[in-house]
């Protein structure tokens, strides 16, 4: 999103912005300020984050109002970087500085040795820019090779050739960290940063103070310091040194969604489906989804050290989206293309590769997904329409003999092979539709019952020719939930 034009109506000098009444605070007091002030009018602070409501937002918050740097500890996909990034949304929305300064000073209280010169030669005249909130925060993703000059700043030699000496703060190219002056800094994957760039964090950390090349700057920079890490990092690609641990004021545990409910939010806040012509998928394919992605992470099949990515779910949501796309375009069928079960199982292979299995499970990793796929499918299904009348479903099959299903089956055949229902309008409003569904939801709602039934056991579902699957009625009907 781009940063928005500051208001003409802002001080632009020095004089004027004292005669406004601006006041200077650290940014762990606007952090602070701006928190509780959110907090008293009971309105959301983490935009965008989901599930941490009862667990890790509390302890972010106490972090804050701590005015603690703050580590984040969790397995891959948890949030993490969401969940700094929306800390920009506690900073003032605008926050002035001295303009063309590097590190964005306070105009009240330049730091640089150049900046205060011109504070003094300029006086009330002294020029001042302002910053969005959203220019506020710097993020660098750790790697081995991120150097110190990356992070804090090196020796410009094209300055040094222009006549300067080494021991002119005027020498020095600043990094990210003290660009960000005045701000949030945040560091991903942490451990990744070899042991002897995470010393140059130290100063930084505690006297905030910034060392280049051998000698100190006394700069009081300004700035919140915050991490991410995975817990297996301390172990298998680098770990966090002791010394940079004590530093940190706080170090908050994060977790995959708690329950069903936060999974299926998250994948339908984060999943682009539904609009700008991408198909629909009906919540109760979502719920589908969210069902496996959790069972999938449970497995003991999985590698549970890697854990399993939120992500996960969201790919899934999104290839089963592109699924119905890819049917409508090519049986020609006009309006809205709605997802049905017939794309849940080749999103299987598509997502393979973003689970670790344990070593035993080589060669079987389709076959354990797709068996979980279908475990979540029916524990949906008995969720959503256990104890509703489907006997019209089953007499339909019967009367009719079978029901093709497939990529290669328009809505209209589906709905057609089908016929009138008695109990679908009953089923849809469980399913969440409206009055008036859409030929292609109704179709989705079809194929879902049918499959729910045979899942457990109350029709017989059959490959046949061209990828098509055949529901069949069964010689001996079965009740719901007997055992396979």
């Amino acid at each position: 999103m781009p940063t928005p034009p500051a208001p003409s109506t802002l001080p632009d000098t020095l004089g004027a912005l004292r005669a406004s009444g601006w006041s200077s605070r650290d940014v762990r007091a606007e952090l602070r300020d701006n928190l509780l002030r959110l907090m008293r009018a009971g309105t959301p602070r983490f935009e965008g984050v989901v599930g941490f409501d009862d667990t890790v937002l509390p302890e972010v918050e106490r972090a804050l109002l701590a005015g603690h740097d703050m580590v984040l500890l969790g397995e891959r996909g948890q949030g993490k970087t969401r969940l700094l990034r929306s800390l920009v949304g506690l900073l003032d929305e605008w926050s002035p500085h001295v303009a063309g300064s590097e590190l964005f000073e306070d105009p009240l209280a330049p730091v640089l040795p150049v900046t205060r010169a011109r504070a003094e030669t300029e006086g009330d005249d002294l020029p001042v820019a302002w910053r969005h909130r959203s220019e506020r925060y710097n993020e660098k993703l750790a790697t081995p090779d991120t150097s110190i000059g990356d992070l804090i700043g090196d020796v410009d030699p094209v300055r040094v050739a222009e006549g300067r000496s080494l021991g002119d703060p005027e020498t020095i190219h600043f990094g990210l960290l003290p660009r960000t002056n005045r701000g949030i800094f945040a560091v991903n994957e942490l451990p990744d940063l070899a042991e002897r760039i995470q010393v140059g964090l130290l100063n930084v950390l505690e006297e905030r103070d910034l060392q280049v090349r051998g000698y100190a700057l006394r700069l009081p920079l300004d700035v919140l310091l915050v991490a991410s890490a995975n817990p297996e990092d301390y172990t298998n690609r680098g770990r966090i040194i002791t010394p940079l641990k004590d530093r940190f004021g706080a170090e908050v545990r994060t977790h995959y969604p708690v329950d069903l409910q936060a999974e299926v939010e998250l994948v339908t806040q984060e999943a682009v489906v539904g609009r700008d012509g991408v198909a629909r998928v009906p919540s109760h394919l979502v719920e589908v989804l969210a069902r496996w992605t959790r069972a999938v992470r449970e497995s003991p099949s999985v590698d549970a050290r890697s854990g399993v990515s939120a992500r996960f779910a969201v790919a899934a949501t999104e290839t089963v989206a592109a699924g119905a796309d890819r049917r409508a375009a090519l049986l020609g069928e006009d309006g809205p293309a709605v997802a049905r079960v017939t794309d849940l199982e080749p999103a299987v292979g598509t997502l393979r590769g973003k689970v670790e299995f344990e070593s035993g499970e080589e060669g079987r990793e389709i076959e354990v997904l797709s068996h979980l796929l279908r475990v979540a499918t029916a524990e949906t299904w008995r969720d959503r329409l256990g104890g509703a009348d489907l006997s019209g479903f089953l007499d339909r099959v019967a009367e009719g003999g079978h029901v093709d299903v497939g990529d290669d089956v328009p809505v209209a055949d589906l709905l057609s092979s089908v016929g009138t229902v008695a109990g679908l309008g009953a089923v849809c409003t469980r399913l969440g539709l409206e009055d008036a569904p859409l030929p292609a939801e109704v179709a989705a709602v079809v194929e879902f019952v049918l499959e729910g039934l045979h899942l457990t056991r109350r029709l017989s579902k059959d490959p046949v020719e061209h990828g098509r699957s055949r529901f069949s009625a069964r010689t001996r009907p079965r009740a719901v939930g007997e055992d396979r």
